[in-house]
């Protein structure tokens, strides 16, 4: 299991049309709406890497999505 924490920044006043389609993906655990840089913190729990990657890449195709950053969990 793989969980990646992405950030996602979207196109002012599309917060609410990006959420909605954050929420249809499978494979995204939760979605936060922080303040900051970015609009939403994105988690992602997926079997691999190769999974998380295409899931990022179904991210950014959303439209309005401005930008993304991905950090990936690992165990200690």
């Amino acid at each position: 299991m793989v969980i990646g924490v992405t950030m996602v920044k979207v196109v002012p006043g599309q917060e609410k049309t990006v959420y909605n389609a954050l929420q249809e993906i499978d494979g995204i655990k939760d979605v936060y709406h922080v303040f900051g840089e970015f609009d939403f913190v994105v988690i992602i729990e997926v079997e691999g890497l190769s999974m998380l990657n295409k899931l990022v890449d179904v991210i950014r195709e959303i439209d309005n999505v401005n930008a993304t950053q991905t950090v990936v969990g690992a165990e200690l």
